[in-house]
């Protein structure tokens, strides 16, 4: 069993289609998306619309709810390329979900709005907190949001960070995450690894329209991986 877990497309498309080349090379049995489709970058009806094709699980994330609840007013740009349909959808998306694999049963979220910003670097308990839910205890962690892919082991499981397909801090390239291993219960090895593919960054920066908001922003976060606002 293959699954690919993406999250943070930010409306990035050259990243988002990068990334699809690579997953169409793994061909995964299952791709499960973990919030942020769309905010940020100049193409969301595109990189949403790519979400909704391509992904058979869907986890919301905090851009998806603030733009498809109208949290915003800043966020206009964003409703006008969306249209009502598309926001409806973003904002009816569930917080949680999970996955068993090789036996190891994993919580699956964005991060916020469910839990605060995590970063690599948290202290142990504050990660280690999120393993304990009342759906039970899982053996694994898998989320996005902070835009850095990282594996931690802990004393209670694995801790995996998707990084982000389209606006990732450090590296400047689409990240995502690949697990093999057996599904359903029963214990067996498993393999994590971090995707990380290079797309074209410049192509991207010329999507990146007079009208997008923090534009100088965006543009310095997909070229240098510096965070900018």
């Amino acid at each position: 069993m293959k699954l690919i877990f993406l999250g943070d497309l930010h409306g990035n498309l050259p990243a988002t289609l990068a990334m699809e080349a690579q997953i169409n090379r793994i061909r995964p049995d299952r791709i499960i998306f973990l919030g942020d489709a769309v905010g940020k970058g100049p193409s969301n009806a595109e990189t949403c619309d790519w979400v909704r094709r391509h992904c058979q699980v869907c986890i919301g994330g905090n851009w998806d709810y603030g733009i498809g609840g109208k949290e915003f007013p800043d966020d206009a740009y964003f409703w006008r390329q969306l249209g009502d349909e598309r926001m409806q959808w973003l904002a009816s998306l569930p917080m949680e979900g999970e996955v068993t694999l090789s036996g190891i049963r994993f919580r699956l979220f964005h991060g916020r709005p469910v839990e605060p910003l995590m970063m690599v670097q948290e202290k142990s308990e504050v990660l280690e907190s999120t393993f304990h839910t009342q759906a039970g205890t899982f053996g694994g962690v898998i989320f996005a949001d902070s835009h850095r892919p990282f594996l931690r082991t802990l004393n209670t499981g694995y801790m995996l960070n998707t990084g982000s397909v389209g606006n990732s801090m450090g590296v400047p390239k689409a990240h995502a995450l690949l697990l093999e291993g057996e599904e359903g219960d029963a214990p067996a090895p498993l393999m994590m690894t971090i995707l990380s593919v290079p797309y074209d960054n410049a192509a991207a920066v010329a999507m990146a329209d007079e009208d997008l908001p923090h534009r100088d922003a965006y543009i310095k976060e997909i070229t240098t991986g510096v965070y900018a606002r």
